[in-house]
């Protein structure tokens, strides 16, 4: 079977509009059954977000009640536009996961990221219902899959690490599903823990699942659709003359995800680039166009410089308090503690008596990361910052990018230029 991998993001279901574009978009490819497809959706529109505030312990209890309400007449909004008919199987399928979500969010706080899977998973979960119920209503026979019966993760929860070997063993269940019906509508994001609970894979992990998903069936290609025309080399948002590149080496494609490319999750590439699986970036807005494509080609086209910028970064500095070096044993002690608490480093640099690195800001691990150093070092840190790397770079667009402003931490390779300075 010749199986291609869909993957739509959030901006792609956040309406009505948009899920029957999605659709149209589907049926234009499904040709009737001919062609099989696994597709993989994120959560609607900016409810990742919200859910997010609902996790015990980051908001107050009537703060809850507002987010929790507007995500229901949210979800609701759609589906009655897409389901005219109130008594729709669909209803009584979102009734019950929201009720489920309700006794979640008003449970007792246990662990920040425990807490975080458990809750944030009810948005795929909630968007697959009202996508797969749609296409059927639209004459495409599917079968709903809760990917966390396929993909399976360590116990590290918020991002969680693929078991690829309990993952694997599940590829027969996803071949006999596929072949039952020829699509498949599943989850992104969410995955199963190796103690059952859910698991996610890290902030817009929902690539990661496509990915792992086109590995496991030996998909012909996979497709990543989005609100922009394709493998930008900057993001619209920061800069109004951006490039769309044509194509895009494996090799170059991680090093953009890793750096926080907003095009892909870090983790998509790899199990793609093992089988030579290649993978489009199209745009929903304008289906028919060409895209660019990430595979196994020698250059980027056109070689351009391409800019990464990171927001809401945080520069924390990090001393020891015996005046001692920063050595092996106290890097060891350090990266324990940033492991234990789940934080993720974006750009370390180390001196004699300092060791500093750039993070993601978030409260509530920010604090329990600084008591745990606290023990040990001294901890300073700068918030409001922003992490902006540039690939193929020259000293005339670094200067352009930084304009002026403090650069509190720098590096440089051959390739790679990064930079920490005032947002």
């Amino acid at each position: 079977m010749d199986i291609e991998v869909f993957k739509f993001g959030g901006a792609s279901v956040n309406s009505a509009q948009a899920v029957q574009n999605m659709v149209s978009i589907i049926k234009n490819r499904y040709d009737n059954g001919n062609q099989p497809l696994v597709i993989v959706v994120s959560a609607m529109g900016k409810t990742t977000n919200a859910l997010e505030q609902l996790v015990p312990g980051v908001t107050r209890p009537d703060e809850q009640t507002i987010i929790y309400n507007n995500l229901v007449n949210y979800h609701l909004q759609i589906v009655r536009h897409l389901f005219p008919n109130p008594t729709h199987q669909v209803y009584n399928s979102l009734a019950q996961l929201f009720a489920q979500l309700k006794k979640e969010y008003t449970s007792p706080q246990s662990n920040y990221n425990y807490d975080y899977d458990r809750i944030v998973s009810f948005g795929e979960l909630i968007s697959t219902k009202i996508i797969s119920a749609y296409l059927y209503e639209c004459n495409v026979e599917n079968q709903w899959i809760d990917i966390r019966r396929v993909i399976v993760t360590d116990n590290t929860h918020r991002c969680g690490q693929v078991d690829w070997q309990a993952t694997l063993s599940n590829t027969s269940y996803l071949s006999n599903s596929l072949e039952y019906k020829k699509a498949i509508v599943t989850q992104g994001f969410i995955a199963s823990a190796a103690d059952g609970t859910t698991s996610t894979l890290g902030r817009e992990g929902s690539d990661y699942s496509a990915s792992i998903l086109s590995y496991m069936l030996d998909a012909k290609c996979m497709t990543i659709w989005k609100d922009v025309p394709g493998f930008l080399n900057a993001d619209p948002k920061y800069f109004a003359d951006t490039v769309k590149i044509e194509q895009m080496p494996y090799d170059e494609a991680i090093e953009q995800a890793y750096y926080g490319a907003s095009v892909i999750h870090p983790k998509t590439v790899k199990p793609l680039q093992n089988k030579q699986i290649p993978l489009y970036i199209k745009s929903f807005v304008n289906p028919l166009a060409e895209g660019s494509v990430v595979g196994p080609f020698s250059v980027i086209k056109p070689e351009i410089p391409l800019y990464i910028f990171k927001e809401n970064q945080l520069l924390l500095s990090i001393m020891p308090k015996d005046f001692s070096f920063i050595a092996e044993d106290n890097l060891q002690r350090i990266f324990a503690i940033l492991s234990q608490v789940g934080v993720s480093v974006n750009l370390m640099q180390n001196s004699a008596l300092s060791f500093s690195i750039c993070i993601d800001y978030n409260r509530l691990l920010l604090d329990r990361l600084i008591d745990l150093l606290s023990v040990d070092f001294k901890v300073r840190y700068n918030q409001n910052m922003q992490l902006l790397t540039v690939r193929h770079y020259n000293q005339k667009v670094i200067d352009s990018i930084v304009a002026g402003r403090k650069i509190y931490l720098e590096q440089r390779s051959r390739v790679t230029a990064q930079m920490v300075v005032n947002s």
